[in-house]
């Protein structure tokens, strides 16, 4: 479990993690496989292994990885 300040996250995915995000504060969108979603407080988002996502905005995020959060699964847009 995490809590993250994101500004204008770069597009990614997991190929095991699946992610869940709670925004706690900050109004944005959060960008899910292309399509952008609206994100104010108390939206939560679930992100599937393979799903490419970003967060669009100013936003804090409860961010809960299931497997743990791990660096080596994470893979960046070129």
């Amino acid at each position: 479990m995490h809590l993250l300040n994101v500004q204008d996250a770069v597009t990614h995915h997991h190929r095991v993690a699946t992610e869940y995000y709670v925004v706690l504060a900050g109004e944005g969108e959060i960008e899910l496989d292309g399509v952008r979603h609206p994100a104010r407080p108390m939206s939560a988002f679930l992100i599937k292994p393979g799903c490419r996502h970003r967060a669009i905005g100013d936003l804090t995020v409860l961010l809960v990885s299931l497997p743990a959060a791990d660096d080596t699964d994470e893979y960046f847009d070129a």
